[in-house]
């Protein structure tokens, strides 16, 4: 058995461990949440036997009532801690064996990110970043709304710095080796839909004035009104003011407390009655904090929840004022917590006050838990792909790898191959026929160098790079709602890169077919006219052709263009492709053949 078979034998072993592990006991916490209920009707019934039996003993049934009412409330707690526990088990299972469908390339459990789809982008529309099936959905597994978006741009827009992408591959070496990490955050994660809150209308809010926080008379209301309660107490109890008078003071406090309820309201709607969301943020922020890590950027992000009070703590803080918040519409809290002690208002203005005080918080804490939770995909990439290696980055242009392969290609018939760009300007001019495999090559080259700039591995056995910007010209497309044909599509695109190129920019140029869309010849003479342009801007890239004239470009620029050809070989009236690449320029063309082969000529 080859390594790379045992490696993928071991992650089945593995998640198949998990599934037995958490079924066990998601098993056995459904016997006892099932017990527990059963205890709970029981305990049910028979309080209401004992009042019914004791009606006439009053001291009698108010204890069973107590007693019964207490007990009902603790087993009911004990449930939902069961039941929390169940939940996470089986969040667990659910993940495994999501893992284990993606081993064998099925990826639809995973969000595809179609919503990150940009056609004018530079490459992540040629290199199939998003969509349907797109290595976005391979990759992604993170559990919030930012997160994904963090992981989205770290792909579109990857690190230019080789000390980023070095401290970013450091970051994912140690979060893979903790599989267990993974695993919980992931199904803690999981456990609230968590674009429930949208943290960028939630950031807006520590905006807005406050409502009031910064009002003297709701403010002193806090004291005044439960001071008069007091009073009126202590009034009636020592005869000086007649009970029945207390009503008045009841209906007054009660019409007070009710005066600013639409302003208490507005300040729910931050929220909007999702708090179970900001105790999941609190929870994964707990999990950061509580690690230990020794990476020099896992270390600044759990800084960056670290302080006076940690940022899980504070966080729960706010749910805990929320909750209370939100009650205030209840009974019995409308009717007798409010006009007694201010509950809507006193809680309003604790939540604005957690708002102000940390305003400057909230973007930095939210960044920290958004990139950890993008480390965290890329790590889960990492540990299912444990052949895959972490490639070298250079301080000057090189782009050279050995057995690179397309992470999207299943492993039993992914053909890998070579690359070599060991200087600048330089360009590959890849030459084959139909089918051969030069656009495969080219989205390979170019979705490892994705990978490669955002500190993750790479489909390779090894691959030292420079990271330089990527640009793509693979899947131009027409415009019919811009009325922009095929070829001025194109023609833009290639003027893009000029541009980019005159103003400074070191480009790393992946183009498949120059100008597509117009005849032979000014085809031909076009694809000459810019391959030298881009050789005297000093470009870097590879260019896959069907036009042989291209690679006469060698003989005329041999410092700066190698070819390389993917062969359509024609043995017995056969066709067969071996998609390996090899030096030269391409002889055999498919195209008449399959024609022929296929009935449509005779030629």
């Amino acid at each position: 058995m080859c390594i790379r078979d045992r490696n993928i034998d071991n992650l089945k072993i593995h998640y198949t461990n998990i599934i037995n592990k958490y079924q066990e006991r998601s098993n056995e916490l459904k016997k006892i949440i099932f017990r527990i209920g059963s205890v709970r009707l029981i305990i049910f019934i028979a309080s209401c036997i004992a009042i019914y039996y004791y009606w006439g003993q009053t001291s009698v049934v108010l204890v069973n009532a107590s007693i019964g009412i207490i007990a009902f409330l603790v087993l009911m707690q004990y449930h939902n801690s069961l039941y929390k526990k169940k939940h996470y088990s089986d969040e667990q299972i659910k993940n495994a064996k999501d893992e284990l469908k993606a081993i064998d390339y099925d990826f639809s459990a995973f969000d595809n990110g179609a919503d990150k789809i940009d056609a004018e982008h530079s490459f992540s529309l040629d290199l199939d970043i998003f969509g349907k099936r797109s290595f976005f959905q391979s990759l992604n597994r993170t559990v919030t709304s930012f997160g994904k978006d963090k992981l989205a741009d770290t792909l579109i827009h990857p690190f230019e710095q080789k000390e980023n992408i070095l401290l970013q591959q450091d970051a994912i070496r140690e979060l893979s080796s903790n599989p267990e990490l993974l695993a919980h955050f992931r199904a803690i994660g999981q456990m609230t839909e968590m674009d429930k809150l949208n943290t960028r209308d939630f950031s807006q809010s520590f905006s807005k004035a406050p409502l009031l926080a910064n009002s003297l008379f709701w403010k002193s209301m806090l004291y005044i009104v439960p001071l008069i309660h007091i009073i009126s107490a202590i009034l009636i109890y020592t005869d000086i003011m007649p009970g029945g008078y207390y009503s008045i003071v009841y209906i007054a406090t009660l019409i007070i407390t009710g005066i600013p309820l639409g302003k208490v309201s507005l300040i729910m709607d931050t929220f909007d009655s999702k708090s179970k969301v900001l105790g999941t943020y609190s929870d994964l922020m707990t999990i950061i904090e509580q690690e230990t890590f020794n990476s020099p950027r896992l270390k600044s992000l759990q800084a960056e929840l670290s302080g006076i009070t940690s940022a899980s703590k504070s966080i729960k803080r706010l749910q805990s004022f929320y909750n209370n918040l939100t009650v205030s519409k209840t009974f019995p809290v409308a009717l007798i917590f409010n006009p007694y002690l201010v509950w809507a208002v006193r809680y309003s203005i604790k939540v604005e006050d957690w708002t102000e005080a940390n305003k400057n918080n909230i973007g930095k804490w939210f960044g920290a838990l958004a990139e950890f939770d993008a480390l965290m995909s890329f790590s889960v990439f990492a540990f299912n792909h444990p052949d895959y290696t972490y490639p070298t980055p250079a301080d000057q242009f090189i782009f050279e790898g050995q057995a690179l392969g397309h992470p999207m290609i299943h492993r039993d018939i992914c053909v890998r191959n070579v690359v070599n760009i060991s200087k600048s300007p330089f360009f590959l001019v890849i030459t084959g026929a139909n089918m051969a495999g030069k656009s495969t090559y080219l989205r390979t080259i170019g979705i490892n160098h994705t990978l490669a700039c955002a500190g993750a591995p790479v489909c390779a056995e090894q691959l030292t790079f420079y990271p330089g910007r990527l640009v793509t010209n693979l899947r131009t497309a027409d415009s019919l709602a811009d009325n922009e044909s095929y070829f001025f599509a194109e023609l833009k695109r290639l003027k893009m890169i000029i541009d980019r190129l005159q103003s400074g920019e070191e480009l790393f140029i992946i183009l498949d077919e120059i100008l597509k869309g117009t005849n032979s010849e000014d085809k031909q003479k076009g694809s000459l006219a810019l391959m030298k342009q881009l050789i005297a801007l000093n470009g870097n890239g590879i260019i896959a052709t069907h036009d042989l004239v291209l690679g006469n470009l060698e003989s005329e620029y041999p410092d700066n263009v190698k070819d390389y050809r993917f062969e359509a070989d024609i043995t017995n009236d056969n066709l067969t492709f071996s998609y390996k690449i090899r030096e030269g320029v391409a002889q055999n063309m498919n195209a008449c053949f399959l024609m022929k082969k296929m009935g449509i000529t005779g030629l």
